[in-house]
């Protein structure tokens, strides 16, 4: 047994944006209205398309879901920016600290099988329409979103655990913005090879299988769209997969450099920008994508408005 374990180090410090000086103040503007936006935006999303029987289709179920996720995975981090750039004190307990990286992860796992279920779903779409009705029925969206939340949530455990093992006895500043394994890491008074191999299975698992998964999904689909004769199809066609595929490329293309990797040392700077990236910038721009570029969308945010506005006016006779 270690002569030293986790109960000697309650809490660590966590240094967030050093360094920011006078700025401190415009970035916290900058950070809470990214907030508030994203908050807002997919809220709206998914209000709109649960409120509108027009909407009420498996792809939009998905994006529904897809906003929903993206509510609770923004308020794993951002709240405890905020709180870091307004106090001096910058600490967060081991236990909360453990909490933050596993609700990060599981809900970063789950949007990876998220996407995956709603590339599948443009898939039968477009390269089966025949069977798509059949095959995507209500019951089977609903069983595919339980299994991606499941999943999710299932799959950071064993490096939860493995990390809340490990001894901190001594420097305890997190040079991230907030918990999560690789800094973690960094900080621990013995060999993690075997954290660092588990960490890489895990997530090299997930994320490029489902990876993988999509990018196989996409190129039958640019396969099925290439056969369509007119221009207008093809464009039709496409343009229900582009608002996906943006947020893939985006969410993926930083999670994969920033978790798919066998070491422990790793660059601040560019950590804390692609950190920035996948943990601010994908669920603040989601709710931009999917709704300006799909105009039945809009509309029936127009149509939601339009009927609360008219159930608050006064009816005069």
């Amino acid at each position: 047994m270690e002569p030293h374990n986790h109960s000697s180090l309650a809490e660590f410090v966590l240094l967030g944006f050093p360094r920011v000086g006078r700025i401190r103040g415009w970035l916290f503007v900058l950070l809470l209205l990214a907030y508030l936006f994203t908050i807002c935006g997919n809220m709206l999303i998914f209000l709109v398309i649960r409120l509108d029987a027009a909407l009420h289709t498996p792809r939009y179920h998905f994006v529904s879901i897809l906003s929903f996720l993206e509510l609770w995975y923004i308020a794993t981090t951002i709240p405890k920016m905020l709180a870091s750039l307004l106090s001096e004190k910058k600490t967060i307990s081991f236990a909360g600290c453990l909490l933050q990286t596993y609700f990060f992860h599981s809900l970063g796992a789950s949007e990876c099988y998220l996407l995956t279920a709603m590339a599948y779903d443009r898939y039968l779409a477009i390269c089966r329409p025949l069977h798509y009705p059949a095959v995507m029925t209500p019951t089977l969206c609903g069983k595919m979103t339980a299994a991606c939340w499941t999943c999710g949530f299932l799959c950071p455990i064993s490096e939860v655990i493995l990390v809340s093992q490990l001894p901190f006895c001594g420097y305890n500043e997190i040079q991230h913005i907030f918990c999560d394994f690789p800094p973690l890491l960094s900080l621990a008074c013995k060999d993690t090879s075997t954290n660092v191999l588990v960490d890489f299975a895990i997530n090299a698992f997930i994320i490029l299988i489902t990876f993988l998964f999509i990018m196989v999904s996409y190129g039958r689909i640019i396969g099925a769209v290439l056969k369509i004769k007119t221009a207008a199809g093809r464009k039709k066609a496409f343009s229900t997969c582009a608002s996906h595929l943006i947020v893939v490329l985006i969410f993926f293309g930083s999670i994969i450099f920033m978790y798919v990797r066998l070491k422990k040392s790793y660059s601040l700077t560019l950590d804390r920008t692609l950190a920035v990236v996948y943990s601010v910038l994908t669920p603040l721009v989601n709710p931009i994508i999917y709704s300006l570029r799909n105009k039945e969308l809009i509309k029936a945010i127009k149509r939601t408005i339009s009927r609360k506005g008219g159930r608050a006016s006064p009816t005069h006779h």
